[in-house]
């Protein structure tokens, strides 16, 4: 046993000796802390972002609300809405549209308003976004002011470089053709490095992170959506030819079109995989962080040695659980992009020697 470890053990030893002292039996009247809200309020959005809490005062930064209801367009602070309805509009509590701006129509029912509030999800996703502009901008500033060919990059080009060079080379250029590999590797560059920030954006647990970006389906699809554009809109005739006639034994295309209706249900299937892996990946990491945390709240009532050691057990999980995630945000970013190379690369695969296009 070294003496770092036996350093732990005192401290800790000491800890739940002196807890009694201190704290009397205030652990039998704990309060009970509601986990599960605390741990949708995180993967969940929300029309503020919450900072801290001191004492009994949550502090958060109120977002603007842009709604257009039955009376017309309205725009304001979401801390408006903390006393109650505000111009008729208010946040439902429970029900379908729980969480949700809502209204209610003439009989009394309520009824979404078009709602294209800034939410902590959209704020975090132009944090973010302005963040990978100012990465690629500070870094082509080096290369504008440096000869690249006399001069190794240093600084922040000396971190970027490395990665823009792995993306391109081994991603972009082994999987699609190099007649059109130039055309998409903006694209696919561009998709990398923003699923990274997002990712790593999410693990921190301080504004301007801890926002539940990638870890949101709606921000997958619409990733995912952009790769199902730049396959199947640009794909060639060789493509469109192997879904709706492919070369397999007659029988299988007709009368029954067994396999061109396979193919062509894996033209959605495959944005769709892009989807569900990059959201369940992510919002799966933020749940199980937290709930290692929650483990510290859920033991306070079972006495100071009990606590004090599953929150030991905990922290040490959870400070686990974050390098993993710090591993998944690069593994999870790769895979996007790797995967969208590949079909945007089959859309662009040229038919066999021999055989018509």
């Amino acid at each position: 046993m070294n003496r770092v470890t036996r350093y732990f053990i005192a401290v800790f030893s000491v800890l739940a000796l002196a807890w009694p002292v201190y704290a009397g039996d205030a652990s039998a009247e704990a309060p009970q802390v509601d986990i599960k809200s605390m741990l949708f309020g995180h993967i969940g959005d929300s029309y503020e972002w919450h900072i801290t809490t001191v004492g009994d005062k949550d502090i958060v930064i109120p977002l603007p609300v842009i709604v257009h209801s039955s009376t017309g367009w309205h725009c304001f602070l979401s801390s408006r809405l903390e006393d109650g309805p505000y111009e008729g509009l208010y946040c439902a509590s429970g029900g379908r549209y729980d969480g949700k701006i809502v209204e209610r129509d003439a009989d009394g029912n309520e009824v979404r308003p078009f709602d294209i509030s800034i939410t902590k999800n959209v704020a975090g996703l132009m944090i973010n976004g302005l963040i990978v502009v100012l990465l690629i901008l500070g870094c082509s500033r080096w290369y504008r002011k440096h000869d690249v060919l006399n001069e190794a990059p240093t600084g922040l080009a000396a971190v970027i470089e490395p990665v823009v060079t792995f993306i391109n080379d081994d991603v972009v250029k082994n999987s699609i053709p190099e007649e059109h590999s130039a055309r998409y590797a903006p694209y696919l560059l561009t998709v990398f490095f923003f699923i990274l920030v997002n990712n790593l954006m999410g693990i921190v647990p301080v504004f301007p992170g801890g926002a539940n970006t990638t870890g949101n389906i709606a921000v997958t699809f619409v990733l995912a959506l952009c790769t199902f554009v730049a396959v199947n809109l640009f794909a060639n005739r060789h493509y469109w030819k192997d879904i709706f006639w492919p070369a397999v034994p007659w029988w299988l295309k007709v009368p029954v079109p067994l396999i061109p209706f396979t193919e062509l249900l894996g033209v959605f299937t495959k944005p769709f995989a892009l989807m569900i892996r990059l959201f369940a990946n992510i919002m799966a990491g933020h749940a199980v962080i937290l709930s290692f945390v929650s483990i510290i709240f859920l033991t306070v009532q079972m006495g100071p040695v009990v606590n004090g050691s599953m929150s030991f057990i905990s922290v040490i999980f959870g400070i686990f659980m974050d390098f993993l995630e710090l591993l998944v945000a690069f593994i999870q970013a790769y895979v996007f992009t790797m995967l969208s190379a590949v079909f945007i690369g089959l859309a662009h695969e040229k038919p066999e020697a021999g055989k018509n296009d």
